[in-house]
């Protein structure tokens, strides 16, 4: 009998899922730990400079934060009916359904182009060496809230374009993948994929909400 399990360190599937999920979890841990400290950071500047942190939430596009929202919790709904339908052996709708999942991302990527394009055109992206001209009050604590913005959302983008990395490799190697180990790629992305969109579900009020 062929086996359904990938490593040698591994003498059965569930053992070597079980592995790949603590793994994951651990991973995981790590980069909310990241995450929370970037953030950490920020609520200490927001609440130290609060009404300059306010003005500055101002110029970032809501609409654009919103329909972004809106993706990033549309492609965790098509993720997770991907692993649901791995789990029922319906292998080629639970491949459309991770397909579905990385055209939301890569919507969510196109869509946060085209804001910090905006942000750059109005002069409020203090990075790679662009012109920091922002006319509202405060500018000093202005430009480190755009500062913060940045980091924490280029950030998050890059985690986003991982997942796309790895989503679009299992796709390609799909049909090469036993069943068993097609369900462990599924279970191990979506955790991923949902510590991400979370991370958004966190960034989203903080950035965009702290004076609306």
């Amino acid at each position: 009998m062929a086996r359904s399990n990938e490593s040698v360190a591994f003498d059965t599937p569930a053992r070597e899922r079980s592995a790949d999920t603590f793994a994951m979890w651990v991973f995981i841990c790590s980069e909310a730990m990241l995450f929370g400290a970037i953030l950490l950071v920020f609520l200490i500047a927001r609440i130290s400079y609060g009404p300059a942190f306010a003005a500055a939430s101002q110029h970032l596009s809501l609409p654009l934060g919103t329909l972004n929202t809106a993706v990033l919790i549309t492609s965790s709904f098509a993720m997770a009916l991907a692993h649901l339908q791995a789990s029922s052996g319906r292998w080629r709708a639970a491949a459309w359904s991770l397909a579905a999942t990385a055209l939301l991302g890569v919507a969510f990527l196109g869509i946060k182009a085209a804001e910090y394009t905006m942000e750059f055109r109005e002069g409020v992206a203090p990075v790679l060496g662009a012109p920091f001209t922002y006319d509202g009050p405060d500018p000093a604590h202005a430009e480190f809230f755009f500062s913060l913005y940045f980091a924490m959302t280029s950030l998050h983008a890059l985690h986003l374009v991982g997942g796309l990395v790895v989503i679009a490799g299992m796709l390609v190697l799909w049909s090469r993948a036993t069943e068993a180990n097609r369900l462990r790629r599924v279970r191990a992305i979506g955790l991923y994929w949902h510590f991400v969109d979370i991370v958004w579900v966190f960034l989203f009020p903080v950035l965009y909400l702290i004076n609306r």
